[in-house]
C-alpha cells in the first residue's frame, strides 16, 4: 500500500460541475503530466482521453482476434518451421 505521505491530491471536474478529490502517486502526477497535449489541459481530460483509447484498443484488438481466428480456421497460416526453412532460420 502507498505511503499516505507520497500521495497527491487531484480535483476532476465532472459535467454537472461536481468535483471529487482523488489521491495518486507522484509518480502517477508525473505520468499524467507527460501526456498532456497543452499546458492547461485539464487531468480530467487527460484520463478520459486514456480511457477512450482503451475502448478503442480493445475494440480494434477484438476484430483482430476475430480475424486471425477465421485465417485459422480457412488454413491461411504457415508454420514456423517453414518460415525457418525457407529464410534459412536456425
Amino acid at each position: 500500500m502507498c505511503d499516505p505521505k507520497s500521495l497527491n491530491t487531484m480535483a476532476g471536474y465532472i459535467t454537472d460541475m461536481e468535483t471529487t478529490t482523488i489521491q495518486v502517486t507522484r509518480e502517477l502526477v508525473n505520468a499524467l503530466r507527460f501526456k498532456k497535449m497543452y499546458d492547461k489541459e485539464s487531468y480530467e481530460d487527460i484520463i478520459w482521453d486514456l480511457l477512450e483509447d482503451s475502448k478503442e484498443v480493445n475494440e480494434e484488438t477484438k476484430n483482430d482476434i476475430a480475424v486471425g481466428l477465421a485465417e485459422i480456421r480457412a488454413g491461411k497460416t504457415v508454420s514456423l518451421e517453414h518460415v525457418k526453412r525457407k529464410y534459412n532460420l536456425r
